[in-house]
């Protein structure tokens, strides 16, 4: 099984830059997508339900703003459409498909982590979104279930994961108690899937809009394939793909062995 991820940055200007060329050379089992920006009746035939796939959508209340979607070639079992919670449901942010399988039974949690913006105004907001995810995956492995949550996390976890940690410290995205949600995360019995199998620098997957910036590399690791500690043996790679134009971020690529 092959799911790819894909802060978007709005589907309707990511179509306009080659999406659906990405997306059949991409040929992915699942393909998660966040910040669509759109309601489905935005849209044209190919990006509502693309030849071979089944589609869903969480769109956020608010027109044009965060949302997430699933391509997935096999029908899911179950659908989630966000967390349960309201006042952070109406924004999009989560759109799970569950799979049932012998030997296997699979959660892909697509999810879009809110950004503490300037001044850190909804960091409250970002912290609660996060410890109400990690109790969604607890919970999934709990019962027997392994989880991929994929997506825009909206944090940079260590020094490595970005260019220049030290003029960050402050800025959203690598503040401490972001960071030290992510340690928790992780402690907690998942696995950073891509840092897995890839321990070096240089590895980012969001690059700012400024001229010269993604052409330097001077970049973000934000969006992340994590596992369930039970499921990372099952794990054949993690790539990303910064060649991929068309957003701010790129794809990020996560294929299970054969019989996943």
């Amino acid at each position: 099984m092959k799911v790819q991820t894909w802060n978007v940055n709005g589907i309707r200007a990511c179509a306009q830059k080659g999406f659906e060329k990405w997306f059949a050379d991409a040929a992915a089992d699942v393909v998660c997508l966040q910040e669509t920006k759109c309601h489905p009746d935005q849209l044209d035939a190919f990006l509502i339900n693309p030849k071979g796939y089944y589609s869903y959508w969480h769109s956020a209340e608010k027109p044009g703003y965060s949302g997430t979607a699933i391509y997935s070639k096999s029908e899911p079992a179950r659908i989630v459409t966000g967390m349960g919670i309201p006042h952070i449901d109406r924004e999009g942010r989560v759109l799970i498909a569950e799979y049932d399988g012998p030997g296997r039974d699979l959660a892909i949690i697509n999810a879009y982590f809110p950004n503490s913006q300037r001044e850190h105004t909804r960091l409250g907001f970002k912290l609660e979104f996060c410890d109400a995810m990690l109790e969604l995956c607890r919970k999934y492995v709990a019962v027997g279930r392994h989880i991929i949550l994929c997506g825009d996390y909206n944090i940079a976890h260590e020094e490595i994961d970005l260019k220049n940690p030290k003029s960050n410290t402050k800025n959203a995205g690598f503040l401490p108690e972001e960071r030290a949600w992510m340690t928790k995360f992780l402690a907690a019995g998942f696995v950073d899937a891509f840092r897995h199998f890839e321990k070096g620098p240089g590895h980012y997957t969001w690059w700012s809009y400024r001229p010269g910036v993604r052409e330097k590399n001077i970049g973000w690791r934000l969006d992340y394939h994590c596992v369930d500690a039970g499921l990372i043996d099952q794990v054949e790679s993690v790539r990303i793909h910064p060649a991929i134009l068309g957003s701010d971020h790129c794809p990020v690529e996560i294929e299970l062995k054969d019989g996943g």
